[in-house]
């Protein structure tokens, strides 16, 4: 069996990678401390404040169903997480595509914030 050594840069950010549900089926909280977690989120969950603000490119959706029936979702959608409850003021244009192909979850990269983030994100 082969040995190999994986070298990162020093500013290599960690960060925590789950997939899981907690026991009565609602999505997992993220951690008081650390950075960002990677989760697979219920589309149905995720608040979208702003979404009726801007119109999507209906071009680049299209184009963004056909990635990601071919190869998947690549990069999460950013989305705060204040008190439990999931909001998310990026990646629309993902997000619109995954509802139009009716998938359930949409992968994330959830970080914790308070309600004083929240609204500052919503001025």
């Amino acid at each position: 069996m082969a040995n190999f050594l994986l070298q990162l840069p020093n500013n290599f950010r960690a960060f925590s990678v789950s997939a899981s549900t907690s026991s009565n089926g609602s999505p997992p909280s993220v951690p008081q401390s650390g950075g960002p977690v990677v989760l697979e989120l219920p589309i149905d969950k995720i608040r979208r404040p702003l979404m009726r603000t801007r119109a999507n490119d209906p071009q680049k959706v299209q184009e963004l169903m056909e990635s990601i029936r071919e190869i998947g979702l690549q990069v999460p959608i950013d989305v705060l997480e204040v008190d439990g409850e999931y909001y998310g003021f990026s990646g629309c244009h993902r997000y619109e595509a995954h509802q139009r192909l009716g998938l359930p979850t949409i992968r994330c990269k959830v970080r914790r914030g308070t309600k004083e983030t929240l609204r500052h994100h919503l001025r």
